[in-house]
């Protein structure tokens, strides 16, 4: 594995952390949630490395990138990403992100479809909803206000199922020490982009292959948005994992890298 921090196109750096192995492999980029960093993807990362090329990333205003000041964009986002694909010579990947970093990696697709090799969508939604600009604010708000700790009881009640929670104790701490470490700012900032994020009209174009990965009990992005990804992008396949909540990349880190894995041999229609 090697680690850098690559500058993009408004000066920026972004940390990202690449696995590589044999030349001919497909390659895949790992996007993670809000308030994480690319440690989020590593039981995933660690999976999907002897068959791929495995890319994980810090997105701007997360981990050791850059807190650049606000506001952000998903676009911007997926610019960060086609920088660091250019700075490291891919000229294309399958992009997969939960959450937050599903948002990011459907914006890319939108934005840089010759670059799209496919598309994974975990735990995640192309848009929040009416009240989404409200919503992200409050939180927003709080953070700044109140400091991110007034936020670890909320998240950790969409994050995780009870069961994982009292079986796998370290990962939930270091969850919760990874989203402590967060800016205010950054996170703030990062709400406000959500809040605005609407990716529905993008679906119907996207050409990639697709697949779509949900938490059963996902509070945060719930089995309704996961099946609006659905119906709006042709082909996409669609899996429902039992009894998981919103960070399944953790919960059933198996069964996403799995998904993953036969995205990486599919074929764009």
């Amino acid at each position: 594995m090697t680690e850098q921090r690559i500058r993009v196109r408004d000066g920026a750096q972004i940390a990202i952390a690449l696995q590589q192995t044999e030349a001919d492999k497909p390659r895949i980029a790992l996007i993670h949630s809000l308030g994480m960093d690319r440690h989020f993807w590593k039981p995933v990362a660690d999976q999907l490395a002897q068959q791929a090329h495995v890319l994980t990333i810090d997105c701007r205003g997360h981990g050791q990138s850059d807190k650049t000041a606000g506001p952000y964009s998903t676009s911007q986002f997926a610019n960060d990403l086609q920088d660091v694909f250019e700075a490291i010579q891919w000229p294309s990947a399958v992009v997969a992100g939960a959450s937050m970093g599903g948002c990011v990696a459907l914006q890319f697709a939108a934005d840089h479809p010759d670059q799209t090799d496919g598309l994974g969508l975990v735990d995640t939604t192309c848009w929040y909803g009416p009240t989404a600009p409200q919503d992200w604010t409050t939180r927003a708000n709080k953070a700044l206000s109140e400091g991110l700790s007034v936020l670890v009881e909320f998240q950790l009640s969409r994050w995780f199922s009870d069961d994982f929670r009292a079986q796998h104790p370290e990962v939930v701490k270091n969850c919760v020490d990874t989203f402590l470490r967060n800016e205010p700012s950054a996170f703030a900032a990062t709400c406000h982009m959500l809040g605005a994020f609407d990716g529905r009209a993008a679906l119907g174009g996207i050409q990639a292959p697709t697949t779509i990965v949900v938490g059963e009990q996902d509070y945060a992005t719930p089995l309704a948005m996961a099946q609006a990804l659905k119906d709006g992008i042709a082909h996409a396949s669609f899996q429902v994992i039992p009894h998981a909540k919103h960070l399944t990349p953790l919960e059933t880190s198996g069964v996403v890298a799995n998904v993953l894995a036969q995205l990486l041999t599919s074929k764009r229609a």
